[in-house]
């Protein structure tokens, strides 16, 4: 048998052991797995975790890992019984808005093909007879769910993956990670160097320790969570035979931030409902191996029985048989919470080689383990990453403070009802653009991204409500989809589509890509075609190996060697770091290429409609007509006395241009447009109305019309792939497809009644079968009806009627050709 990487991972908990299993399967067989404990308890979080696996989630990725844990789960067996028990879930709700979230969530579950219903009062009572049912008002119930057996998948894996000739080593702590030449080389451990071309850390809690053996921030926050288990209950007599089994489902009671599962006669109680209790892993003590027990063990802490009590409060309400027992024991149990609760899985930028997989809990454990031995042996993954991947996070979210902050609020908002678009109440005002003073004085409604205030609308064009014709006004919103939602965004779409106004794109992610070797990088890594003269400006994708879309750019050609990159963010950064890197270090001197993140440095203004170069004619004496500068070209220019890199483009379908230039410039350069903009009606607009005339023009947004499990074609975006250039990353993969053969295309709905506005992850049915899920909705101010994309299999046709569900109802859609608005390209063009 050939030879296979050597591969050390670093953690034997539910995690590495899956992956070692997975990466076995693959075929690899140089695999050492090592762990600070014993083999037979680790002392990680796998080794107190309760097991509960309630796989729906708003997260496609997240919902896809739950599922392949639960298939592996119950895959894995030894004398007949599997590592899952599989006795469904069940999430209770007692307020109108819980309800009206798990009907929500119902509709999640059949866009990611996952079975569920809600019951009625009565029908919770018949599925599970000790709740209390004049305190519920219905639940969701999911048959597939259940309560995985991580520690004895840990021990069954571990004997499985010996056998196949993965090296376990326990009691072995690691010290340090060997490199050279800024790869991995090996372990460093408490008995010496293991030698390794890839290293991947799943170390759980211990995570960020690892982490900072190389320098690499990895963004956890180890925390307590609190975990009971009862005397036993006397209604629970003779219903299970196992000490530990289970008949009932598990059960979320997320309105006071409880969950249950049986342990036999007794009951197991998690709580969420106490204060965050985050934990210093160097406070932890020195790890005795030799001292590690069920209930002893690094991750478990003392019971803090005071922070309980208001649960058992609550439980004995929600459960009355419950009142007949006591607490028999109690711990704090240590789990990983990250800046936006999701795992952290990927290559480290520091170092070629290394890899994590971190904040992982049980419920994705298989799913994860499976990514990243794709990963590692294809090269990718088939379920996407992005919302999970390493580097996702930027500079600022990447401070302990932020880290901090943000974690901890994580875990108290884990069960509660949150909208999508719901804002962060601190830490705020991290990143603001130089406009933003400007924004403020215009009664700007902020929401934050990536640590940007990002204007939504302005309060300064609510008078423009009572100017805008009958035509324009939008329809009443429900109480959700209006959340965060104001009516101020139909007038500023309507004075852009008519007039002229200001966007802040300062948030968007830009790089600079120069060097004599720039041009090689990029043509290598991008679809189109990027041998132009300076001054051109080309919509590129940049794909994975296998022709999925890793992400969408433009490209500003500012000079022989430099160019100007609009990306989607630090994933983007990271991706171009590291192929710079290795082309400077494998090439020659025409070889060398270097990327900086120009984006703090730099400010830009998208100044869109048309009256956009009527406006500019005032302030600058430059030739912004067509053949001065046409569309998807980039010249610099002076306006108002400001340097400005001007880019004849326009994502919101109107005449206008994107307007660069330095941080320290920006405002004086908003303010010579504003005043010069006042005669023509200019006004500022946010990212309300943005999104919506971005949608009515048909223009995707990455990480969610387009992602790694979507190529080109499906995306209707073949117009940006070049096949007849010599080669790119992805164009192997591309050969032979068309959008005619591809299986699922994204299409256009429009939403027959006019009215009802989704916002996105809904499932649409075709002949009453679940057949795809929204990527992008908003309402269209300007075709006056509410607008969703969705990946839709081939045979569903133009003019065909579908349905969306929302909340439990279906709401009627059409199939309609997209774009939209001004599908002849006139007003960009003219």
């Amino acid at each position: 048998m050939a030879s296979t990487p050597r591969i050390v991972i670093i953690g034997a908990g539910i995690v590495g052991t899956n992956l070692a299993d997975e990466l076995v399967a693959r075929g690899w067989n140089s695999i050492t797995v090592l762990d600070q404990g014993p083999l037979n308890m680790p002392g990680g979080s796998t080794s107190h975790a309760p097991g509960l696996v309630f796989q729906t989630n708003a997260s496609k990725t997240m919902a896809a890992f739950a599922k392949y844990t639960v298939e592996k789960l119950l895959s894995l067996t030894e004398d007949g019984v599997s590592c899952f028990n599989q006795v469904g879930g069940l999430e209770v709700a007692t307020t109108e808005t819980r309800l009206a979230d798990l009907k929500r969530k119902l509709g999640y579950a059949a866009s990611w093909g996952i079975e569920g219903k809600i019951l009625s009062r009565d029908e919770c009572k018949e599925l599970y007879p000790l709740i209390n049912e004049e305190d519920i008002l219905g639940g969701l119930h999911v048959p597939s769910d259940g309560l995985a057996r991580a520690a004895r998948a840990v021990q069954l894996l571990i004997k499985r993956t010996e056998a196949a000739g993965v090296e376990y080593r326990g009691s072995t702590t690691v010290t340090g990670i060997e490199q050279s030449g800024r790869r991995v080389t090996g372990v460093r451990t408490s008995d010496g160097v293991i030698p390794a071309d890839i290293v991947v850390s799943c170390a759980g809690f211990w995570g960020a320790k690892i982490g900072e053996m190389i320098g690499m921030s990895v963004p956890l926050l180890p925390l307590a969570h609190q975990y009971v288990t009862t005397t036993p209950v006397p209604a629970q007599q003779g219903r299970n035979e196992l000490p530990n089994g289970a008949s009932l489902p598990i059960l979320r009671h997320q309105d006071q931030d409880l969950y249950y599962r049986e342990h036999g006669d007794r009951y197991g109680i998690g709580s969420y409902a106490h204060r965050p209790m985050p934990v210093d892993v160097e406070e932890l003590g020195s790890y005795a191996p030799d001292s590690i027990s069920e209930h002893n063990m690094p991750s478990r802490l003392d019971f803090t029985l005071e922070d309980f009590l208001p649960a058992w409060e609550a439980t004995k309400q929600l459960l009355p048989a419950l009142a007949e027992s006591d607490i028999e024991d109690g711990f704090n149990g240590i789990f990983s919470f990250t800046p936006d609760g999701g795992p952290l899985v990927g290559e480290s930028k520091e170092l070629d080689g290394f890899f994590v997989a971190e904040a992982v809990w049980v419920t994705h454990s298989a799913g994860v383990a499976r990514a990243v031995a794709e990963l590692l042996t294809t090269g990718k993954s088939r379920i996407d990453l992005g919302e999970c991947d390493i580097h996702r996070f930027e500079d600022v979210q990447l401070t302990p403070e932020y880290v901090s902050e943000t974690s901890q609020q994580n875990f108290v908002e884990i069960y509660d009802v949150l909208h999508p678009l719901q804002p962060k109440l601190s830490p705020r005002n991290l990143r603001v653009s130089p406009f933003h003073a400007r924004h403020k004085q215009l009664g700007g409604f902020f929401l934050e991204s990536g640590g940007w205030e990002r204007p939504y609308w302005f309060e300064a064009n609510a008078e423009l409500l009572k100017e805008m014709p009958a035509e324009w006004q939008p329809p009443a919103r429900d109480a959700w989809s209006g959340m965060f939602s104001s009516p101020i965004a139909a007038a500023e779409a309507w004075k852009t589509r008519t007039a002229v106004a200001m966007y802040d794109m300062t948030p968007l992610k830009r790089l600079e890509v120069s060097g004599p070797g720039a041009l090689k990088l990029l043509q290598e890594l991008t679809t189109a075609d990027l041998d132009k003269k300076p001054g051109a400006v080309t919509y590129t994708l940049l794909l994975d190996h296998a022709g999925g879309i890793r992400s969408d750019i433009t490209v500003a050609r500012l000079s022989e060697d430099r160019f100007q990159l609009g990306a989607n963010g630090n994933i983007d950064t990271a991706y171009f770091d590291r192929a710079a890197r290795h082309q400077t270090e494998s090439g020659s001197a025409s070889d060398w290429v270097q990327v900086r993140d120009t984006t703090g440095g730099t400010c830009c203004i998208g100044l869109w409609g048309p009256l956009a170069r009527d406006l500019i004619s005032t302030v600058s004496s430059d030739d912004f007509s067509n053949d001065g500068l046409r569309y998807f070209r980039a010249k610099n220019v002076v306006i108002g006395g400001v340097n400005v890199t001007a880019m004849r483009l326009s994502y919101v379908g109107e005449l206008g241009w994107e307007l660069y230039t330095s941080a320290d410039n920006g405002q004086r350069l908003w303010d010579a447009l504003w005043k010069a903009g006042q005669p023509f009606g200019v006004i500022a607009a946010g990212r309300a109305a943005f999104s919506s005339l971005r949608l009515e023009k048909g223009y995707r947004s990455w990480g969610t019309d387009m992602t790694t499990e979507h190529d080109p074609l499906e995306a209707g975006l073949g117009f940006a792939v070049k096949m007849a250039k010599d080669n790119f990353v992805g164009k192997a993969a591309l050969e032979g497809r068309t959008e005619e053969n591809s299986a699922r295309r994204l299409r256009c709905l429009t939403v027959d009644d006019g009215r009802s506005v989704v916002l996105g992850k809904e499932p649409v049915f075709y002949k009453d079968q679940a057949v795809g899920y929204i990527t992008s909705a908003a309402y269209g101010y300007t075709v006056a009806k509410p607008i969703a994309y969705a990946y839709l299999p081939s045979g569903v046709s133009l003019g065909d009627s579908v349905e969306i569900e929302y909340f439990g109802r279906r709401i009627q859609a059409t199939v309609t050709a997209d774009p939209l608005y001004d599908p002849t390209m006139t007003r960009l063009r003219g």
